[in-house]
C-alpha cells in the first residue's frame, strides 16, 4: 500500500485550488437514474469514490463518459439493464445507497446491498427506509440486501426525519421528485450538498422548494429531462487546506471556496487566532507568530462544525496553547486518529465521544497508520508542523476524498512525497 512521507518544519506559501465536492458529486451522479435523457456534471473531482460510483451506475446499465481529464462526467440512463446494486461494489463506499431512491422512483423496484465505507460508525439505513416506506415502498432486508418495491409507484407524504441525515434527505428528495403528489420533509438536512442536488434536479424539471432549510417541499412530476450542472466546491477540502498553514505556519490562498460554506469552522479558526480573509477568488489563511489558542469544538449538522473536519481540527489543537475539548456527536468511533497523534507526541485523552487535547509545544515525526479518510489527512497535516519525518501508512483512504494532496501541498513548499507500493 502507498505511503505519504512528510518532512515537517516548513512554512507554506502559495495557492491551492479546491476541487469539486466529493459528497455533492456522489449524490448528483445517481440522479441520472431518474431520467432517460443525458445528465452532464462539470467540475467533477477526480477521486476513487467517483470511479466506484461510475462502476455502480454502469452495472445498472447507465453510460458514464469521463471527459476533460475527469472534470466532466457525461451520463445517460436511457436503458437500465439491472436494478441490483451488488455487494462487491457497494461495500467500497457508503454513498452507494443513493441509487435506492432513484431506482425505486424510476423502475418501481430495487435490490441494494447494505453499504460500506470508512469504519467510523454504524450509520444505519433506518432513516432512509422510513422515508421511502412513507412514500409507499415496501422494503425487506434479506441476506444483506434491501429488497424494495413500489409496483404502483410512489406517492407523496409528510415525512419527519428523526435525525437530519444528509444521505436520507438526498434519497428521499430524489424518490419524491417522481412521486405522485406533494412530499414534505421536515427536519431535513441543510448542507450545501443538499442545495446543490436540488438545484440540479430543478434544472432537470423537478419542482422542489426549501433547500437549505429544515423543510423541503417536493411536488412530484411525471418525468425529468436532461441537464448540465456544475458541482459545487468541496467544503471539506477547503477546510482541510485552511488548516494546513495554521499548523505549519505561513500563508495560503485557497482558490474556489467561500467562507459561507463553513461558517462554524471559520469561526473556530478565528477564535484560535488564525487570520482568515475572503478574497476575490477564494479565502486567504495566515497564522501569525506564536501557537494557536486552544478552542472547544462540538460537531453538529450544518451549519454547525462538520464532523468531516473534526480530525483535522484535532491535529491543529495538538500544538495549541492550552487545553481543548472536542465532542463528536455525529458518528461514534471517530477518534481512531487520536492514538496515532499520540505516537507523534500529542497529549490526548479519549472518553466515549469526547476527546481532551492538552496542547504541546511541538509534535515529533513518527510512523503512523491511517484508519479512515479524514484521519489520513489529519496525520499528514500534523506531519507538516512536526519535527522530523512522518510516514503515514495505508493512505488508500486518502484517494477516496483528496485529489493529489501531495502535489497541492508540495506546490506551496511542503516537503511531501508519495511512496508507491511495489
Amino acid at each position: 500500500m502507498d505511503s505519504i512521507i512528510v518532512q515537517g518544519g516548513v512554512e507554506l506559501r502559495g495557492q491551492i485550488h479546491v476541487a469539486g465536492a466529493k459528497n455533492a458529486c456522489l449524490a448528483l451522479m445517481p440522479a441520472t437514474l431518474l431520467s432517460d435523457e443525458p445528465l452532464t456534471l462539470t467540475n467533477a473531482p477526480r477521486l476513487s469514490d467517483i470511479r466506484t460510483m461510475t462502476l455502480l451506475l454502469e452495472s445498472l446499465g447507465a453510460e458514464v463518459r469521463s471527459m476533460q481529464d475527469g472534470r466532466v462526467l457525461a451520463m445517460s440512463s436511457h436503458d437500465l439493464t439491472s436494478h441490483r446494486a451488488d455487494y462487491e461494489i457497494v461495500r467500497r463506499m457508503r454513498a452507494s445507497n443513493l441509487v435506492l431512491g432513484p431506482l425505486l422512483a424510476r423502475a418501481g423496484h430495487a435490490v441494494v446491498s447494505l453499504p460500506g465505507g470508512c469504519a467510523i460508525g454504524a450509520r444505519p439505513m433506518d432513516i432512509h427506509i422510513h422515508g421511502l416506506e412513507s412514500l409507499g415502498a415496501t422494503i425487506e432486508l434479506k441476506d444483506g440486501y434491501l429488497h424494495a418495491a413500489a409496483p404502483k409507484g410512489l406517492k407523496g407524504a409528510q415525512i419527519q426525519l428523526r435525525f437530519a441525515s444528509v444521505g436520507a434527505t438526498e434519497n428521499i428528495v430524489m424518490a419524491a421528485a417522481l412521486a405522485r403528489g406533494t412530499t414534505v420533509i421536515t427536519n431535513a438536512a441543510r448542507e450545501p450538498e443538499i442545495v446543490d442536488l436540488v438545484r440540479c434536479l430543478r434544472a432537470m424539471g423537478a419542482q422542489i422548494e426549501g433547500e437549505g432549510t429544515s423543510r423541503i417541499e417536493i411536488q412530484g412530476v411525471d418525468r425529468l429531462h436532461g441537464a448540465t450542472h456544475s458541482v459545487i466546491p468541496d467544503r471539506i477540502e477547503l477546510g482541510t487546506y485552511m488548516i494546513a498553514p495554521a499548523i505549519a505556519g505561513g500563508e495560503i490562498e485557497v482558490i474556489g471556496g467561500t467562507m459561507d460554506l463553513l461558517p462554524a469552522f471559520c469561526d473556530k479558526l478565528q477564535e484560535a487566532g488564525i487570520e482568515i480573509e475572503p478574497i476575490e477568488r477564494g479565502v486567504r489563511v495566515r497564522r501569525g507568530s506564536g501557537r494557536p489558542r486552544a478552542v472547544n469544538v462540538r460537531t453538529e449538522v450544518f451549519p454547525g462544525f462538520p464532523t468531516d473536519l473534526q480530525a483535522q481540527m484535532m491535529a491543529l489543537m495538538c500544538t495549541a496553547d492550552g487545553t481543548s475539548v472536542l465532542e463528536e456527536t455525529i458518528f461514534e468511533n471517530r477518534f481512531m486518529h487520536a492514538p496515532e497523534l499520540v505516537r507523534m507526541g500529542a497529549n490526548i485523552e479519549v472518553h466515549g465521544g469526547t476527546a481532551t487535547v492538552h496542547g504541546v509545544e511541538r509534535l515529533k515525526g513518527a510512523p503512523v497508520m491511517a484508519t479512515d479518510l479524514r484521519a489520513s489527512v489529519s496525520l499528514i497535516l500534523a506531519g507538516l508542523g512536526a519535527e522530523g519525518e512522518t510516514v503515514v501508512n495505508r493512505v488508500y483512504h486518502l484517494d477516496r476524498g483528496y485529489e493529489r494532496v501531495e502535489e497541492k501541498l508540495g506546490a506551496c513548499g511542503a516537503r511531501i512525497e508519495r511512496v508507491r507500493a511495489e
